[in-house]
């Protein structure tokens, strides 16, 4: 019997082309992704009905129709199964997201665990189930991008068709999530992908297909709020959509802000990880007697902001409680995603904006539903850092053509606004607290997909510390590198000898036998580790100006393995960028 593997190798051999056999696999990865999508939505309103005995995202839009009893405890309870969740089936003991796709795509070919993109669903559906604040658009995306991700490495596809699948995952799961296969295509490569190149492109469109038919097929085909079209009063209503952008970058930095702050609380709070949502909980009921619309998806309220049945004052305490009841939801371990809460908070800033200036103005207003509608794009564009996707993704949630332009104006002056402000988005927000900075671009995943070890010279020449200064000069003068490496009797990197270092001594023959190699060496030399990748060479190749540096396998032993040069680095880097472009092009 042919094993997985055996059968895959055939497969490719009868095939012929990997590019063939990624379209292929585009459209099987969007109906997995599809089908997947629909089983997550379909396990949270399996959660929801039975906590709080309704599956609709919808259940919180009224309030007073629940038990202050199930309000405040149900959060509580969902919270301590959340968080035993996340301790046994969840290998860094956090909850995962969209930013887990990113650094996947850009860190780790597009590799993930499919294992860990199921636990984190079911961690995710059981905190919205509960009623935290999140979304579950986030959580879709990295199931979506775990299940390709993990046919990526079964079908042993190279490192950029990989990424491609792996796009492929994120577009069919957002495109299934928002019944918008438009916006799932350009999220994934706006986002996830980081380019438009139509090899990569094509497949994407497929799976993004593919996933909105299987969504269509079961939730049917409508949008995901059915409003009547609102045609712009006058173009002199521009300048308000871009106060409302300006506006919305700072609700949106106020609220990425606020959930750094839960989670810096969350750090220094002396309570157990898996314990610590179940506080959020009690956290989140509390706010829930006040406000139960904040509770869950939040789709109930944001329809409800844009029929314009919440008066001013109701909708900012509502923006600030969703606000901290989101910060609270995901600071304190709860699993969800922020494009949701981003909706619902866009909604209410941009609801409140056009009430007053429709109150100020009303011959140049297009009434306070359009104002919803804009904020909307503008806070989850700038909490995305996805202006072009967001924008399409409104559009094909509310099928409203008529005010895409006053939609665009806001969002790009939110992005940009919040983009120089704070960053380029919540995602860059959580990778940079893990380590991991993108700013790069394309040419910066290179250099950080290839390790010191790939590019390790080992015709080092090498001696004691005992070795005395005739030899040192003999051999100096003959060295193809000009340096010579002193090791300690165990292997241990002692440190350097160039010319230079030999300074005064290095034609006194009168102290030939007062000195020896450990005498003259230069101690604690900058050093590169195997595992470092090719940026962080680079980086101290400029910073110390040497033109090589020495590896070893840790810091700790210092145990000499050889050396790397400016030159071998950047021959490196050129050989795998060509290689990669090439890929990505087809050639």
């Amino acid at each position: 019997m042919l094993t997985y593997d055996a059968m895959i190798k055939r497969l490719r051999r009868m095939i012929g082309n990997d590019h063939l056999i990624l379209v292929v696999m585009a459209m099987i990865v969007g109906t997995v992704a599809g089908g997947a999508v629909i089983g997550f939505r379909e396990t949270i309103s399996f959660v929801q009905l039975a906590l709080y005995g309704s599956g609709s995202e919808r259940l919180f839009s009224q309030p007073g129709g629940l038990p202050w009893w199930q309000i405040l405890l149900v959060p509580v309870v969902g919270g301590m199964v959340v968080g035993l969740m996340v301790h046994f089936l969840m290998p860094q003991k956090r909850p995962a997201g969209v930013a887990d796709v990113i650094e996947a795509s850009a860190l780790h070919g597009g590799r993930m665990s499919s294992r860990v993109g199921l636990g984190a669903a079911l961690v995710s559906a059981v905190s919205i189930g509960a009623g935290a604040s999140v979304g579950r658009e986030g959580p879709a995306v990295h199931l979506g991008a775990s299940l390709s991700g993990w046919i990526g490495r079964r079908l042993h596809l190279s490192r950029s068709l990989t990424r491609t699948l792996l796009g492929c995952g994120v577009a069919a799961a957002v495109a299934a999530s928002f019944n918008a296969p438009i916006a799932g295509t350009l999220f994934a490569s706006e986002v996830v992908i980081g380019h438009y190149a139509l090899r990569a492109f094509a497949p994407i469109v497929i799976s993004s297909v593919a996933g909105t038919a299987l969504s269509r097929a079961w939730f049917g085909d409508f949008p995901a709020f059915a409003l009547a079209d609102t045609p712009l009063a006058s173009f002199w209503e521009f300048p308000a959509f871009l106060g409302l952008g300006l506006m919305s970058a700072l609700v949106a930095m106020a609220f990425m802000h606020a959930i750094v702050l839960a989670q810096r609380l969350s750090v220094v709070t002396p309570l157990p990880l898996w314990l610590k949502p179940a506080l959020a909980g009690l956290t989140i009921g509390l706010v829930g007697l006040a406000f139960p619309q904040v509770l869950g998806v939040g789709y109930g309220l944001t329809e409800n902001a844009l029929l314009v049945e919440i008066s001013l004052a109701m909708l900012l305490a509502l923006a600030a409680a969703k606000i901290f009841a989101t910060a609270v939801s995901i600071g304190w371990g709860f699993g969800g995603g922020v494009f949701s809460p981003s909706l619902v908070i866009g909604a209410l800033t941009g609801g409140a904006y056009g009430l007053v200036f429709t109150g100020l103005f009303p011959e140049f207003s297009s009434g306070p539903a359009a104002y919803t509608l804009v904020g909307m794009g503008a806070v989850a564009a700038a909490v995305l850092g996805a202006p072009i996707s967001t924008t399409l993704i409104i559009f094909e949630m509310t099928g409203d053509y008529a005010l895409m332009l006053g939609v665009m104006v806001a969002v790009v002056i939110s992005s940009e606004l919040t983009e120089q402000l704070y960053g380029r988005s919540f995602f860059s927000l959580q990778l940079k607290q893990r380590g991991i900075d993108l700013r790069g671009g394309f040419e910066a995943e290179i250099m950080r997909t290839i390790r010191v070890s790939e590019v390790l010279a080992k015709d080092s020449e090498l001696v004691t510390l005992d070795v005395g200064l005739p030899d040192l000069r003999a051999m100096l003068q003959n060295s193809k590198i000009g340096e010579i490496y002193v090791l300690r009797d165990d292997g241990a990197l002692y440190g350097t000898i160039t010319l230079a270092d030999l300074s005064d001594v290095a034609f006194d023959n009168v102290i030939d036998d007062l000195l020896c190699a450990g005498d003259v060496a230069r101690v604690q030399p900058a050093v590169l580790c195997e595992d470092d990748d090719l940026e962080a060479a680079l980086a101290l190749l400029a910073e110390t100006e040497e033109d090589r540096i020495a590896v070893v396998e840790d810091r700790d032993a210092m145990l000499f393995r050889g050396y790397v040069t400016h030159a071998d680095v950047m021959a490196a880097y050129n050989k795998a960028l060509l290689k990669s472009r090439h890929e990505e092009h087809g050639e």
